[in-house]
């Protein structure tokens, strides 16, 4: 027995080729390929996302260069290279204005009430049309959901204005009944609610695309397994489809925090003189009003480069975060 468990020993420490216990022998790891080898293995792929970068590179990062304004005093007539220089003057002046800061305090709020009513509803919707059996039922459904997206803000605006505004049908069938119609079009305090059921209208079935997607890569085999052991419709949904959906949920939520300080321009351009720029003066409107409205060009660019900062701050945070619970986020880790 001593010389069998000798023998096997030195079988094991010897090590032969394709055995595991073997010490790896030097070479390149597994996986990395030069790169002049991936070049010519990908420059198909390459060429043809040629077009979208220079659509990027002329439409984002060119003008991204024009924020060097921010620590000037610009006047279009002696342009960049001619406006004097003021570095942070701009910037203080910018945080020691109150109504920059209002501006502000009504993009968080909205962001915030938009996050929590807003976010959730296209997950639900999403998860609701896949549940329908019938598929021309679905697509359907998908239609009447997806239209509302391609509609201008001017339309949705002008649509909730007949229905909720003080000659729109609903004030009208009120009067007709003996009751006082709501100030809903014209009250500041609804105003959050307001904007935010004209997003959910406008754009919650637009925004079901997405998961709608992840839903179909989800292994239809975890349902019939679970279906099979008595697992019930919600606890299904509990354990599969909101882990198989939890990766997209997280990378539409970063990129949501990323853009905490743009909740639009259009839709409370439209609706900020009926309800007063007190509630609907947002980071977007402040800007064009201080910048277009009064020559205050440098002064604008400090806001949008505020706005831009502290949502690469946010995005940065936010996707340490999704690391911390074991998602990727929009990149990985090294």
């Amino acid at each position: 027995m001593a010389v069998l468990r000798s023998r096997s020993r030195s079988r094991t420490d010897s090590g032969p080729a394709g055995d595991l216990t073997s010490p790896a022998g030097p070479g390149p790891r597994p996986g990395k390929m030069p790169f002049l080898a991936r070049l010519r293995r990908d420059w198909q792929l390459l060429v043809m996302t040629l077009p979208a970068l220079g659509l990027v590179l002329v439409f984002h990062y060119v003008p991204t260069l024009g924020n060097v304004i921010a620590f000037q005093d610009y006047t279009p007539y002696d342009g960049i290279s001619s406006s004097p220089w003021v570095g942070l003057y701009n910037f203080q002046w910018l945080l020691s204005d109150p109504e920059f800061w209002q501006a502000i305090r009504n993009t968080v709020t909205i962001t915030t009430f938009q996050l929590i009513f807003y976010f959730p509803i296209p997950i639900a919707l999403a998860i609701l049309l896949d549940s329908v059996l019938s598929r021309k039922l679905r697509l359907f459904i998908q239609g009447i959901v997806y239209m509302p997206h391609f509609f201008s803000w001017v339309l949705v605006v002008s649509l909730f204005q007949q229905i909720l505004g003080g000659a729109g049908l609903l004030a009208q069938t009120l009067r007709q009944h003996g009751h006082e119609p709501w100030d809903i079009m014209t009250n500041p305090d609804a105003f959050i609610v307001l904007v935010t059921a004209e997003s959910v209208w406008k754009d919650a079935g637009w925004g079901t695309i997405i998961f709608l997607a992840a839903l179909s890569a989800i292994n239809q085999n975890l349902y019939e397994a679970a279906a099979v052991d008595g697992a019930s419709r919600w606890r299904r949904m509990w354990h599969i489809t909101l882990p198989g959906l939890r990766p997209v949920i997280l990378l539409l939520l970063i990129l949501r925090l990323g853009d905490a300080l743009n909740v639009g321009f259009e839709q409370f351009f439209l609706q900020r003189d009926a309800v007063g720029s007190h509630a609907a003066e947002v980071l977007d409107t402040f800007v064009y009003w201080r910048t277009l409205m009064t020559g205050a060009w440098s002064y604008g660019a400090a806001a949008g480069l505020f706005k831009g900062v502290v949502g690469l701050i946010l995005i940065v945070i936010a996707n340490k975060v999704a690391h911390r619970f074991g998602e990727q986020g929009i990149y990985k880790r090294s």
